[in-house]
């Protein structure tokens, strides 16, 4: 079933939280998506006008946000439908979704580590198995080949976009030094936990959580090997900054590392390579899907210390979710997440 025009529908669950949000506005923009429905994450959510929640989408879209069921869900019509919601929410409507021949693009952690053990323990419930096979990691820079056609799309944490990205690349090309583990020191505005954490900027102190039990951290290892991961709360809204510190296999030197960074983000259209002496920041890529990423090497003690900045509620969540529904579906994956268009071989603009 096509929407409007030929445009695709789809539906957003979790419509009320800030990933929801963000999808929401995301989406009415998108040039092929076309959003019929909007439902909240169940436990007796009432029926709100999306407005009433989000207000900079009143005009924009004119949607309830009504109670979720997989029925009422799929009587919606919707061919993508997005999970905006906790973990355990994902994990129930996921597969009655897929089976119904909907693509899912699930934006909680309920798929996203496939060693069941670990799951358990970092999330503390168990998943169908056979979900879990079929489910794809969704970190387009990474696994974009895999992402064509996926019928349930498990997209990456926040932190660990912003780890992965650089250090992934670095890892593959065999850069850290032998028996070393890279430090991975992130902060993270205060959206990051969800709508229901206070929003009082002038109340939040700055300061380290998650301590040794973040369950970001077995997920970066699993896209990188192994880490020390410790994220940060700033008093900021939104944003992530990452700094990395990587001990460099002897025989690297900066120009490696440039040119490590140069083959892989060569095309890519939402890594940003900062100019020499530019630094990421939050403010930089605050409501885009870019990550910003730079670097510095101490070539006497052979140490890097890689930045990146992405907004966690787009490049983290949202605006991923929209790139790996593109690519999932056939469509350009850019759609959608541009001033103008899409990119193309010219730049920016369709």
């Amino acid at each position: 079933m096509s929407g409007s025009s030929g445009t695709i529908p789809v539906a957003i669950v979790g419509a009320g939280g800030f990933t929801g949000c963000e999808l929401a506005w995301i989406l009415a923009g998108h040039p092929v998506f076309e959003t019929v429905a909007l439902f909240g994450s169940g436990g007796g959510d009432g029926v709100r006008a999306i407005a009433d929640v989000e207000p900079r989408l009143r005009g924009v879209v004119d949607l309830n946000i009504e109670a979720a069921s997989v029925g009422e869900i799929l009587a919606s019509g919707a061919r993508v439908v997005f999970l905006a919601t906790p973990h355990g929410v994902s994990a129930e409507l996921a597969g009655p979704l897929v089976n119904a021949g909907v693509t899912v693009v699930d934006l909680s952690g309920a798929f996203r580590l496939r060693d069941g053990a670990l799951h358990a323990a970092h999330y503390g419930f168990a998943r169908d198995a056979a979900l879990v096979d079929e489910a794809v990691y969704g970190l387009p820079e990474r696994t974009r080949g895999t992402l064509a056609g996926a019928s349930l799309v498990a997209c990456a944490g926040c932190y660990v976009t912003a780890a992965s990205i650089p250090l992934g690349v670095l890892a593959e090309a065999g850069a850290f030094r032998a028996g070393t583990r890279p430090i991975v020191d992130a902060v993270s505005g205060v959206s990051g936990a969800g709508r229901g954490a206070s929003m009082n900027l002038g109340a939040v102190s700055a300061r380290p959580y998650g301590v040794g039990s973040h369950r970001h951290a077995p997920e970066i290892e699993m896209n990188v090997g192994p880490v020390v991961f410790q994220p940060q709360l700033g008093a900021y809204d939104r944003g992530i900054l990452g700094t990395m510190h990587v001990e460099l296999s002897p025989e690297w030197e900066g120009a490696d590392v440039g040119a490590a960074f140069g083959r892989a983000f060569a095309g890519e259209p939402f890594v940003r390579v900062m100019p020499e002496g530019v630094w990421p920041s939050v403010a930089g890529v605050r409501g885009t899907n870019f990550i910003d990423v730079a670097w510095h090497v101490d070539e006497e003690r052979a140490h890097a210390v890689v930045f990146a900045a992405i907004d966690n509620l787009v490049k983290g969540a949202s605006g991923q979710a929209v790139q790996c529904a593109n690519i999932a579906v056939g469509i350009d994956e850019t759609a959608g997440l541009l001033p103008g268009g899409v990119r193309t071989a010219a730049g920016v603009g369709a």
